[in-house]
């Protein structure tokens, strides 16, 4: 019986069409890797973080990666906030829940070579299509969880200048 990725029905089926594409990328920069892979957030990150940020995905080739924001402690981990977390120093939720997230990765980068079998893969297993308008799944992301994310950011270090762009949208959009 083979092994489980992760407790996320959803990120598992990821993770087995990922693995029969032998490598193929579908998204440029985009792979899974090892859930919950606390590395990625730094040496040494504050407890309160790794207990409310799940890493589960490079997001480009760079060093970039996603993680799922446990803000409530819901239980359909699937349905958590993803957030973007830059390796020049960028952060911001990308969307409201990995169904999100994985329209938004068939909705770019369509001359990768899979990238067809993963629209086809999104469509036959969920019944989803590329997003039409990412930039409408980003602001809505960013209208629900901005202010939120940003301020439980907020208390681990104040003065982090890798908030600052979000905290200028939020405040753009008066939120």
């Amino acid at each position: 019986m083979r092994a489980t990725f992760s407790p996320i029905p959803e990120l598992n089926l990821l993770k087995e069409f990922e693995d029969s594409l032998h490598g193929e990328p579908y998204s440029r920069g985009f792979e899974l890797f090892q859930y919950g892979r606390v590395s990625a957030l730094g040496p040494e990150p504050p407890v309160e973080m790794r207990d409310k940020l799940i890493p589960f995905a490079q997001a480009t080739a760079s060093g970039s990666f996603y993680a799922l924001w446990k803000h409530d402690g819901g239980k359909d981990l699937a349905r958590l906030p993803v957030i973007f977390c830059g390796d020049e120093g960028d952060l911001y939720i990308a969307a409201r829940d990995l169904p999100e997230l994985f329209r938004l990765l068939a909705a770019e980068d369509e001359d990768e070579p899979a990238h067809g079998a993963y629209d086809s893969w999104l469509e036959r297993t969920f019944g989803l299509t590329p997003a039409e308008d990412p930039a409408a799944v980003y602001q809505a992301a960013l209208i629900e969880y901005g202010r939120a994310f940003a301020d439980w950011w907020l208390t681990f270090d104040d003065a982090d200048s890798i908030i600052a762009d979000l905290l200028d949208e939020l405040e753009e959009l008066n939120l």
